[in-house]
């Protein structure tokens, strides 16, 4: 095969951009023109257009999605002397909200094939939290790379114990699990519209997603700044949390072209996987999950030596995520499962993701993979 030679993006927006400048820049100037920066009529429009792409009675955006996550958090009232259950292997968002609350984020483990919580390492933490003296207040299930946790086993395991269910689809708006799209399952849905993610704003943003009449209307007054019943009657306390309506003027461009591109980025993963079988170990999608793929992540156990061979060829790569949330500074002083978190350890020494973007061309991945076999010395 002969060398390519055109530089490979990890994540590449000038290619998604380049499809609809002209509907981006009318968009942007509409806004320009009426001059709604704040709560202007396209975030309605686009709440609008995410409650019906996600089914779930209300949708309502915010400033990015670590809000997201707190603001539910906040509505829920949750705080100090609640354990709030996260996994070990994430980023640091998911922790990060309920600490911010004086809520104790207490590490689980997660499933080694899929990356996302394991549903019997969340069990035995409830019986360890009691042990503490803690409250199990919420279990914070994170779909990460955009595949959908085990979201019926851990509601199942929840409400039996009267703990709430928050969804993180942070990274996986646009996928399902067993025909429901992410933002209808649990008792609360976040994700987030970060620039890098499947559906990404030019800024920060992010949304929450709830079929509780009871929590939306709480959540929309926590966003801004505990209104009551109008601007200044703030009758809790609040965040200063909303999306800026250029930023909503944009996504409602990008949520047109995003069912395609949702598909597009599910053909890229499939070949990923068709050429690199054998290979090295490939991400496994359940049966009854559909992703939104935001990454694609191997697993090697020769990852350091593929990593720097691959930045030679131009390849560009990234380990989400090096470090267990358990064992980073910050973190360190919050307790973890007794039985363990040995799978998120194994993992931070094992992952690493590739180029993922729905207009990745079937030139690049051959180059990707003839690399990668080349430097594993598998032909």
């Amino acid at each position: 095969m002969s060398e390519y030679s055109a530089p490979t993006q990890f994540i590449d927006l000038a290619a998604q951009q380049k499809l609809i400048r002209p509907q981006l820049d009318l968009a942007i100037s509409r806004v320009l023109d009426h001059g709604q920066y704040i709560m202007g009529p396209e975030v309605k429009e686009f709440e609008d257009q995410l409650r019906k792409f996600t089914g779930a009675s209300h949708a309502l955006t915010c400033a990015n999605g670590t809000d997201a996550l707190t603001l539910v958090l906040m509505a829920w009232g949750t705080g100090p002397g609640d354990a709030v259950f996260v996994p070990s292997f994430t980023y640091v968002a998911t922790a990060e909200a309920p600490a911010q609350l004086g809520a104790t984020p207490f590490f689980v483990d997660v499933c080694e094939d899929t990356f996302n919580i394991d549903p019997q390492s969340f069990k035995q933490a409830i019986i360890d939290s009691r042990e503490l003296g803690l409250k199990p207040a919420a279990v914070i299930a994170v779909d990460l790379f955009g595949q959908p946790a085990d979201v019926d086993a851990i509601t199942e395991i929840a409400h039996a114990e009267s703990i709430k269910v928050l969804v993180d689809g942070a990274q996986s708006f646009g996928a399902s699990c067993k025909g429901r799209r992410v933002g209808s399952m649990g008792d609360a849905t976040t994700t987030s519209f970060f620039p890098a993610k499947p559906l990404g704003c030019y800024g920060d943003g992010g949304a929450v997603f709830t079929s509780s009449d009871e929590d939306a209307e709480l959540i929309n007054s926590i966003r801004l700044h505990g209104k009551g019943s109008q601007k200044y009657d703030n009758v809790r306390i609040g965040l200063n949390s909303r999306l800026d309506t250029i930023q909503a003027a944009i996504l409602i461009e990008k949520l047109k072209l995003f069912p395609e591109e949702v598909r597009l980025r599910s053909a890229v993963a499939e070949n990923y996987s068709k050429l690199l079988s054998g290979v090295c170990k490939v991400p496994v999608l359940l049966p009854e999950n559909s992703s939104s793929w935001a990454q694609y992540t191997l697993k090697l156990e020769n990852r350091g030596s593929l990593q720097s061979k691959l930045k030679e060829d131009g390849i560009p790569n990234v380990v989400y995520y090096p470090i267990p949330l358990s064992l980073q500074l910050g973190y360190r002083q919050y307790p973890s499962v007794s039985s363990g978190v040995g799978k998120s350890e194994l993992l931070a020494e094992l992952v690493l993701s590739l180029p993922m973007h729905p207009y990745l061309s079937q030139e690049s991945q051959n180059y990707i993979t003839e690399k990668i076999r080349r430097h594993l010395n598998i032909f």
